[in-house]
């Protein structure tokens, strides 16, 4: 081993991504007296130890679907909606039916992670997942309902849009409406349950993507930036421009000032 040059162990290294094959590693490298070598058996240590870990973490998400399944559940959706607080545009939710054996490292409550990597699980999950439906609610139906009716009716749009409806949902601290399956409200779900984290994390990107497009129909009110939120951007911009059709007019900051007049 200390015949090979630290830059090619570091690649061999780089390739390995197990922990039985990196703890191998660190003992073909523990002869090797040379600093950077003995530096890179620490981080294979330290790396078969996080995917250890991450390995128990993503048993831990997944060990109530596993048992809903041999109690002789066959498909099981996890439920999530987001959009609940802004001031403008939809509310949105996902349903996601995740495969027996998910490969998600990371996967999580969408709160806690960047918008990379939100998008880039978003994008692994609809690579792998069995099903996915999405639901929205406008925001004119939002004031008619009010924002808690609305929520759960994104939920409800969501479940009814699966190619199969499931027979066990997994949902976010509420109970579905109006669905012909067995379910369990689970709060904090979103990082207890990674069919719900799955769902979560999709309903994040979809919805904001509708905004970033509403940004780009309404400029001036800064929506790809905060999403809808009451910021002090949006809330300057609403004393001065006035509110749109995406805005919820039944939210307090919006009813105190006018529609804004658009040219013809």
């Amino acid at each position: 081993m200390s015949g090979s040059s630290l830059a090619a162990l570091r690649e061999r290294a780089r390739g390995l991504d197990s922990p039985d094959s990196l703890r191998q590693f660190a003992q073909e490298l523990a002869p090797d007296i040379r600093t950077g070598a003995k530096e890179l058996a620490g981080r294979c240590e330290r790396k078969a130890s996080a995917l250890e870990a991450e390995a128990v973490r993503m048993a831990d998400l997944l060990a109530l679907r596993n048992r809903l399944v041999r109690s002789g559940s066959r498909c099981i959706a996890g439920v999530d909606e987001v959009g609940v607080g802004p001031l403008a545009g939809p509310v949105v939710a996902a349903a996601v039916v995740l495969p027996a054996k998910p490969d998600l490292p990371g996967l999580d409550d969408s709160k806690k992670l960047s918008r990379k990597r939100r998008e880039q699980l978003a994008e692994a999950i609809h690579a792998q997942a069995i099903e996915i439906g999405f639901g929205e609610v406008a925001p004119e139906e939002i004031d008619a309902l009010n924002i808690y009716q609305a929520s759960l009716e994104a939920m409800r749009r969501a479940v009814t849009a699966l190619p199969v409806a499931p027979d066990y949902l997994l949902v976010d601290a509420r109970r579905v409406p109006d669905v012909d399956a067995a379910q369990m409200a689970i709060v904090g779900g979103d990082g207890k349950d990674a069919s719900i984290a799955a769902a979560s994390i999709v309903a994040k990107v979809h919805r904001d993507a509708i905004m970033r497009r509403l940004d780009a129909e309404y400029p001036g009110y800064g929506f790809a930036a905060h999403m809808g939120y009451g910021t002090e951007q949006h809330l300057a911009a609403l004393r001065r421009a006035g509110a749109t059709p995406v805005h919820r007019r039944s939210f307090a900051p919006v009813s105190r000032v006018p529609m804004a007049v658009r040219p013809a």
